[in-house]
């Protein structure tokens, strides 16, 4: 039952035709990760101002007096400029894509090394010490959260950044507690949006094999934040794990593209809500940063980097897509022998592509 669910779900996705596209595209020029020249192993958000990148503008022109504002209020003043002269089919979006704190699924493949936890210990929800099924925040993942709480009060005080206008978030735990950290209890300004995130199923992370990925049931989630809306049609039990296939990158292009025009072009995105938050993980963001035409950029656990976006409406209908290619992960059924880059099951534990956990 549960790989028919997960066949009728992607197949549901996959044919999708819309009576029109929407064309991403990364504004660049506007934050050092755009440049190729900003290394992202070593690049801190915190001590670059999200990034943004000290420059004038050409709305700067509108302003009275420019120099009495700060950077990121002139910034936000150029993104409203360009949503109020733009044609109704184009809109221009600012997304703060924020990837979750260290989770126990990051921590155990430090632990493991990541060939003996690729295709023995992820299948598995823990070890008996810890459990990374659907992960949770280690310590060290919530001081990582809660950096970007005091980076983004800081902002606040100092640039008067605009905060966001829209909050998203995966479903999976890891995501839900680093928002929750990141977002609970900042001094928001006057008239800012509530912290109130919507919790999205398709900004949740490629979906592999591995345990980590399978989310909790909807019950489980709302109990967890009952507060926070969760989107419609979101089922109570998880319809696109199955601990048997895996989706490649291609797939989870098909639905980042797709969550994305959930959020724009959207009575709850209207173009003057230019500002989103989503809290997300770096294979979704890895996804994401592809499908808006940006360079490769990955983040560190607990990291954050706006792109600024311009999406356009286009007459055009979608192609239909017969399928969404996954594939089957094959994985060792006892601890592997592994070396530096590769592993291999031991002689008594051939590789098997059946789930190692039985309870899903």
């Amino acid at each position: 039952m549960k790989v028919l669910a997960l066949t009728q779900a992607l197949l549901g996705l996959a044919a999708s035709v819309q009576a029109t596209t929407v064309d991403y595209t990364t504004v660049t020029g506007y934050f050092l990760q755009d440049e190729t020249s900003t290394d992202a192993s070593t690049f801190d958000y915190t001590a670059v101002n999200f990034g943004l990148i000290n420059r004038t503008y050409p709305a700067d022109r509108h302003l009275r007096n420019p120099h009495s504002l700060t950077q990121w209020e002139r910034f936000y003043h150029q993104v409203q400029k360009w949503n109020e002269e733009s044609p109704k089919d184009v809109e221009y979006k600012v997304l703060f894509l924020g990837r979750h704190g260290e989770g126990w699924h990051n921590a155990a493949e430090t632990y493991y090394g990541t060939p003996a936890w690729n295709c023995y210990w992820a299948e598995l929800n823990g070890n008996g010490t810890a459990t990374w099924f659907d992960a949770a925040l280690t310590s060290a993942g919530v001081s990582q959260a809660l950096v970007a709480h005091d980076f983004w009060q800081k902002e606040i005080n100092e640039q008067r950044i605009h905060t966001p206008d829209n909050y998203f978030v995966s479903p999976l735990v890891r995501t839900l507690q680093t928002a929750n950290y990141t977002f609970t209890g900042l001094e928001l300004p006057k008239g800012s949006a509530e912290f109130k995130p919507l919790i999205k199923e398709l900004f949740r992370e490629g979906i592999s094999i591995h345990t980590c990925d399978h989310r909790h049931n909807r019950t489980y989630i709302h109990d967890l934040f009952p507060e926070w809306p969760i989107e419609k049609g979101f089922s109570e039990e998880d319809e696109l794990w199955n601990g048997v296939t895996a989706e490649t990158s291609a797939a989870q292009d098909v639905r980042s593209e797709k969550v994305l025009d959930e959020v724009f072009f959207t009575s709850e995105s209207i173009k003057e809500n230019s500002f989103a938050s989503v809290t997300s993980h770096s294979g979704e963001i890895s996804s994401i940063l592809r499908v808006i035409g940006h360079r490769t950029f990955s983040l560190n656990t607990g990291a954050v980097i706006p792109v600024l976006v311009r999406a356009e409406k286009n007459t055009k209908e979608r192609a239909t897509v017969s399928s969404v290619a996954w594939t089957a992960s094959a994985h060792c059924t006892a601890p592997p022998v592994t070396s530096v880059s590769a592993c291999v099951c031991p002689s008594s534990a051939a590789p098997v592509t059946t789930p190692l956990v039985t309870d899903v």
